[in-house]
């Protein structure tokens, strides 16, 4: 176990590390001139060439990566070149919104994704179980944005229950209004990613179904059900913690797309935003920030199945 905790932390420095390089030299292919950009389209060759002076675009490229990485080393992630402020504060601003939207997606993911893939495993060759499956091959196979509009469209132009779009200007401040303009995003999240751990949910409870220890306390007098409740579904829950981490990062990657459409102020909009303003310090704090939260839930999530499963253990 030693050995493999060692292994995950290695794996937690040299992830980001590699991932950095990656980013850094990605933005650097991006067309455009961040100098020009801030000249605008009245500043001179003069001008331009002062701004990239100053913002030190002229140095060579291992010298701006390394002034970079130099400060994410000491907790400083840069400054946006067109706001002065810094990246840091901008990131624990958004995040105000994008944690919370996160955590809501995964929690609508679990509920949509458990119960209805055991209720589908236990439905196998009945009309029940062919209609969840049915409806969750639909639901995975919905673009997010698509699964959006129809929300917006049902709970907020139809029936007036929910807010469309924003986020209260005083945020948590106002707590009702705030949580409220996270549910419609949330749910375009969760159920579409509930939908992929819907099947794969069905795919675990029909292994365990197959088990010896479900088909022995069948033998001895317990329904289906109740064998696969009590002795199966807690291997299930095994299986399906080791697919969280993916889920977490399909919902990272969601809320870049659902953020732009429900017009919240998190740090998937403000990534789009950066993009297009070619803000690369920015860009590359909230890539390197995104990157790490993923990496650091799949690190957990592979130490919590290995801690709560006795043959992971033996194996190591």
């Amino acid at each position: 176990m030693t050995r493999f905790l060692l292994t995950r932390v290695a794996l937690l420095i040299a992830g980001p590390l590699v991932a950095s390089i990656l980013i850094f030299l990605a933005l650097r292919v991006f067309p455009g001139d961040v100098a020009q950009l801030i000249a605008g389209s009245q500043g001179t060759p003069e001008q331009v060439a002062q701004l990239r002076e100053q913002l030190g675009l002229n140095e060579p490229l291992w010298t701006q990566y390394v002034d970079w990485i130099g400060g994410v080393f000491r907790g400083d992630l840069g400054t946006s070149l067109l706001t002065g402020s810094a990246v840091t504060d901008q990131l624990a601003q958004k995040a105000q919104v994008t944690v919370p939207l996160a955590l809501m997606s995964m929690l609508v993911a679990l509920l949509v994704g458990v119960p209805f893939g055991v209720l589908s495993a236990l439905g196998r060759g009945k009309r029940s179980g062919s209609v969840i499956s049915f409806i969750a091959q639909a639901l995975a196979s919905v673009p997010v944005i698509w699964a959006g509009m129809l929300l917006v469209i049902v709970f907020a132009l139809w029936l007036h229950w929910l807010p469309a779009q924003g986020f209260p200007r005083g945020g948590w401040n106002h707590a009702p209004q705030a949580f409220a303009s996270l549910v419609l995003p949330a749910l375009t999240i969760g159920v579409v990613e509930g939908a992929v751990l819907l099947r794969f949910v069905r795919s675990a409870t029909l292994q365990a179904m197959t088990e010896d220890y479900v088909r022995t306390a069948a033998a001895q007098g317990l329904t289906r059900t109740r064998a696969l409740l009590r002795d199966g579904l807690p291997n299930v829950a095994i299986s399906i913690i080791s697919i969280l981490g993916l889920q977490f990062a399909g919902i990272v990657v969601g809320a870049v797309v659902v953020e732009k459409l429900f017009n919240l102020p998190g740090i998937g909009r403000m990534l789009v935003t950066d993009v297009g303003n070619r803000d690369l310090p920015m860009v590359q704090g909230e890539m390197l920030t995104l990157t790490v939260v993923v990496l650091v839930i799949g690190v957990v999530m592979d130490i919590v199945h290995r801690l709560i499963d006795p043959r992971l253990r033996e194996a190591s």
